[in-house]
């Protein structure tokens, strides 16, 4: 089994999501209230700004996957909302490993560093967002200046007119070229 799913996923990936399935997501309408050092605009999401000030605020001390989530739940819950991050991933995962975004192993085996980026407002529809972009450039940020990305090492879809456009064809082919 496990040859099959490594065979259909050249890659291990891994996401943290802002809630539940049954869950909808908030919008931050200032992210200030996160202290976030230079956060692009004002609105983002509940979840990335958690994300954000669970890792500033824990420097470069290690961190466990579960560490992590509990983090962001309790910040979550002291800001009023009743959110609850999810972890998935293309492997098993042990959750009281030490939380890496770019594993130790791969870094040593090839020195790659790449992430996808998604920002989706839905700009002219109904439900319209305010955040998203704000949240991927914030996150593009962090992992520049505490991570050690360069911009070459991301893809960036956002439906802002600047970017790839976040259609599903290209969502596809990102995770295709990032496994590349």
């Amino acid at each position: 089994m496990e040859s099959r799913i490594n065979d259909a996923i050249p890659a291990k990936f891994v996401m943290i999501s802002g809630s539940e399935d049954k869950q909808t997501s908030a919008d931050v309408y200032n992210v200030g209230s996160f202290q976030l050092p230079d956060p692009a605009g004002k609105a983002g999401g509940a979840c990335t700004s958690t994300l954000l000030k669970v890792l500033h605020d824990n420097g470069n001390r290690p961190m466990s996957w579960i560490d992590l989530l509990h983090k962001m739940r309790d910040v979550l819950r002291q800001k009023g909302y009743d959110q609850i991050p999810q972890l998935s991933s293309s492997r098993m995962i042990d959750v009281s490993h030490k939380f890496e975004i770019v594993p130790t192993e791969t870094i040593e085996r090839n020195g790659a560093r790449r992430a996808i980026l998604i920002g989706i407002n839905y700009q002219g529809q109904k439900g319209q967002l305010s955040g998203c972009h704000n949240d991927a450039n914030n996150i593009k940020n962090y992992l520049i200046n505490n991570q050690g990305f360069q911009e070459r090492d991301m893809l960036i879809l956002m439906d802002d007119g600047s970017h790839h456009q976040p259609t599903r064809a290209n969502i596809m082919n990102a995770f295709d070229r990032i496994v590349q």
